[in-house]
């Protein structure tokens, strides 16, 4: 009989204010992933991808999949194990892969919980019954120093960070909001480059969805009425599809983030990766696209996201996702995240908690942030409904960009010259967000034959990876993780410096000011000029 021991840093909290609903179905199927160590020292990686982000583009040295894999993929033996102990529980497996260090297995959830048990029950919650875990999770000692993380036992879900409003089918104008087209000429994205267009080409753009899926006809009449040719678009299903139809919020996410990066890169190849939305769900997704050797992203686009956690609760699950992020900068793929759309609760309700947005919270990932544009001076400003939380609101209130300081990740390097504003709540001083922000509102989108104004940090995430594709196609090269070189060159950017992330009668936020702050960072680039940075 094997012998059990705790699984390091697998601790795990239940959301707050979940109630228990009942016992598990043991005899329903999961799918779950267990990862494994790397052959090669991560640490040593992660000092890999500092030294050269600081390095112009033309210098950066990046691996290829090939290269990545040999040197810090997973050991064959590593990954034999855990088939070789899966199997003894009935456990199958469904995909295995070295780059990504990762099995993932399938199997009836009585089966799975005797070969890795773990405090599992169901749970009811605002946002829906989970499947909720707390607690460590146990492995047998065999495993021990081999596994890193179990993923997929917990099913709370991740959130997008949208607002939508539905208006008619009648084109962009008006109600209907505009192409992004006309955000990317308000911030000088660049359109040429030693006399050529700059238009995608030869550029690969990811975007991550949890849920709904996008109507090819839809696409096709969105990209008529912008006067945009249709760029080429594929479904990569990673534990889910492209399942347009039943739900329609979820519809409005996958399509304003296709539709948006498909606008201002027209000619860029748009690889969806669907994935379940559960947190295992949300990192599968997120790996596969890092590790698609098949399609060599350039830069991926993420609008899905939760509050930051705890990281005595959520180490297992923080040190994993920040592997992924040091492993797609060490191939020159740039992340680009969205901050969130309701301040620092991060939620549409406030827990009295102050909290930034995960993903977007990593280092290594461009977090995006959000402005408006003010009637009266025209000039950018920090995006605020300034509206309470109040079910009697149409779209329910309290929508602003997200913003912070996290409490996960200390200050990073390229941030070490910033003064940051004393963390709301008391904490320590971590990693600062957004790094950048744009227009938040008013960007025209077709779904489910409806056509609207939607908006938010979610439609922000998918224009900076437009712009990342249009200055990787001007250059010739991945550009990577970006920060070092932006933070060192602010004069790139515009100060945003009215505002504030406060929602009324509810959540404090931080104010705008000059020079970085915690609601549009940097503030608005000049897509042209931050060409010329690379």
């Amino acid at each position: 009989m094997a012998k059990f021991i705790t699984l390091p840093g697998s601790r795990r909290t239940l959301l707050p204010n979940s109630r228990i609903a009942g016992p598990v179905n043991r005899s329903e199927t999961i799918s779950f992933t267990v990862r494994v160590r790397s052959k090669g020292d991560l640490r040593e990686l992660e000092q890999l991808v500092e030294t050269e982000s600081h390095k112009p583009v033309s210098k950066r040295k990046y691996m290829t999949h090939a290269q990545f894999t040999t040197r810090y993929g997973s050991r064959q033996e590593d990954l034999a194990a855990v088939e070789s102990y899966a199997a003894q529980h009935n456990l199958l497996v469904a995909h295995r892969s070295s780059a990504e260090r990762s099995v993932r297995l399938v199997g009836a959830l009585g089966d799975v919980l005797r070969a890795f048990p773990a405090n599992l029950h169901q749970y009811h919650h605002a946002f829906g019954t989970y499947r909720g875990r707390s607690g460590e999770i146990e492995m047998p000692d065999s495993l021990a120093g081999i596994v890193t993380g179990i993923f997929g036992l917990d099913t709370r879900p991740l959130r997008r960070t949208r607002m939508r409003r539905r208006v008619s089918a009648n084109g962009p104008g008006g109600d209907n909001g505009v192409a992004a087209t006309t955000f990317a000429q308000r911030y000088n994205f660049p359109t040429t480059f030693g006399g050529k267009a700059l238009d995608g080409t030869g550029k690969n753009i990811g975007i991550i969805e949890l849920g709904g899926g996008y109507d090819v006809s839809d696409l096709s009449i969105y990209f008529s009425e912008v006067g945009v040719p249709m760029p080429n678009v594929v479904c990569v299903p990673v534990g889910a599809g492209n399942n347009p139809g039943p739900d329609p919020v979820s519809d409005g996410e996958v399509m304003l983030d296709i539709e948006v990066a498909g606008t201002v890169a027209p000619k860029a190849n748009i690889v969806v990766y669907f994935g379940a939305n559960t947190g295992g769900g949300f990192r599968d997704a997120i790996s596969a696209a890092i590790h698609d050797d098949q399609r060599n992203l350039d830069v991926i686009s993420i609008s899905w996201g939760s509050s930051e956690p705890p990281k005595a609760d959520a180490e297992q699950e923080l040190g994993d996702y920040h592997s992924l992020f040091v492993e797609a900068a060490s191939m020159g793929i740039t992340v680009c995240a969205a901050t969130g759309d309701h301040g620092t609760a991060n939620d549409t309700s406030w827990d009295q908690g102050f909290h930034v947005n995960h993903p977007a919270c990593d280092p290594n990932v461009l977090a995006c942030g959000g402005t408006q544009v003010d009637p009266a001076s025209g000039d950018d400003i920090v995006w605020n409904d300034n509206q309470p939380f109040s079910p009697g609101i149409g779209d329910g209130g309290g929508w602003t960009t997200g913003g912070g300081i996290s409490q996960c990740y200390p200050v990073p390097s390229y941030q070490a010259g910033i003064q940051m504003p004393p963390v709301l709540g008391g904490g320590t001083v971590g990693r600062g967000l957004p790094d950048l922000a744009m227009s938040a509102t008013n960007y025209f989108i077709r779904v489910d034959s409806g056509e609207s104004a939607s908006g938010g940090t979610s439609a922000v995430a998918p224009l900076v990876a437009a712009l990342v594709a249009l200055i990787g196609q001007a250059k010739g090269k991945r550009i990577g993780l970006m920060q070092p070189i932006l933070y060192a060159n602010a004069a790139a950017f515009k100060d945003v410096t009215v505002g504030n992330n406060s929602i009324p009668e509810s959540a404090p936020g931080y104010n705008a000011g000059p020079g970085w702050d915690a609601c549009t960072g940097l503030g608005t680039p000049d897509g042209t000029a931050v060409m010329n940075l690379f």
